[in-house]
């Protein structure tokens, strides 16, 4: 079973993503005795390829342009489905990322084959390929399987395991044909928001506040504790529906869905939105002094109190640690 990765990369370096995508396939192509091809699109990007050698990615595939510096989704939607069809593998992985959200089902279009995404599991089952994808609001999850070819998945963010698995590198330049129609939408500028702090979607710890933290000024404990333990920060959809946070920090079913190690949860009630976006975090600490409040029901630690003093009080006790 050939498999084909996009490996995501943004401001020069690769992503977490790229790295845990190709682990995916890397696996998949041993235990079917396949090929692994990961790609590589954007410009002057050459000085990454070798890093993907050392997750298994012996043939790396790189796109490198000029007129590729920026994610243009129709742009970057015709070389890697161009890519595909030109390799023909019987899988193809993307992140579920923003952009793989964007890029992954245009591809598949193009391509007239179907697509999963936000999976949390990909597998072989009587030599096809069986992906696991929560739904319900992570209440079940489905198995789903592919009638056509390519199977053309996304794999949700941290939630597998990346293995080092160092091979020599054949890297090929490919030769971009792209036209005006390619370019239908330009990216003149990007302004991110600067932070020292892991994006929400990577992050191995992410602490997170609600409406119990009663106003925008009151998540500045909160990122001291994120600091402190080199996490992120996120917050409620009440939190950024009242203003407090950006919208880029709202974790739930219609913000980001998240899988850390650990999930700090301040002043959250735990509605069920809330709850399937972070279903998959291997540990929940909730923090709130309503004992009745469902997050303590999906929780491994709760703590029933005035977060205002459990909060400082964690924070002293990291303070002292040597």
């Amino acid at each position: 079973m050939d498999i084909l990765v996009f490996a995501e990369q943004r401001d020069g370096k690769l992503k977490k993503t790229a790295y845990e995508a190709v682990s995916v396939g890397c696996s998949i192509a041993d235990e079917s005795k396949g090929k692994l091809t990961a790609v590589i699109v954007g410009a002057n990007k050459r000085n990454l390829a070798k890093e993907l050698g050392k997750f298994g990615a012996s043939n790396i595939l790189v796109a490198d342009d000029e007129r590729l510096g920026k994610f243009v989704p129709s742009a970057y939607s015709r070389v890697v489905s161009s890519i595909i069809k030109n390799q023909n593998p019987d899988v193809v992985l993307f992140p579920f990322s923003s952009m793989g959200k964007d890029l992954m089902p245009s591809v598949a279009a193009r391509l007239g084959v179907s697509a999963a995404s936000d999976c949390t599991k990909v597998e072989i089952s009587d030599g096809e390929i069986i992906c696991h994808r929560p739904v319900y609001s992570g209440k079940a999850v489905a198995k789903i399987s592919f009638s056509n070819k390519p199977a053309v998945i996304s794999l949700r963010p941290n939630t597998f395991s990346i293995t080092e698995k160092p091979v020599s590198t054949n890297i090929t330049e490919l030769e971009i044909e792209l036209s005006p129609n390619d370019f239908l939408t330009i990216i003149k500028e990007i302004v991110s928001a600067e932070s020292k702090r892991p994006d929400l979607t990577e992050a191995d710890i992410i602490v997170a506040g609600g409406r119990g933290m009663g106003g925008s000024e009151k998540f500045s404990i909160l990122e001291e504790l994120a600091d402190l333990l080199g996490a992120a920060v996120g917050a409620s959809r009440s939190a950024v529906d009242a203003g407090w946070r950006p919208q880029k920090d709202q974790v739930g079913q219609t913000g980001q869905t998240v899988s850390p190690d650990l999930y700090i949860a301040c002043g959250i009630s735990g509605a069920i939105q809330h709850i399937a976006g972070i279903s998959s975090a291997k540990y929940i600490v909730a923090i709130n002094n309503d004992t009745e409040a469902p997050i303590f029901k999906v929780a491994d630690y709760g703590i029933v109190g005035d977060l205002f003093e459990v909060v400082p009080a964690m924070i002293g006790e990291l303070k002292n640690v040597p």
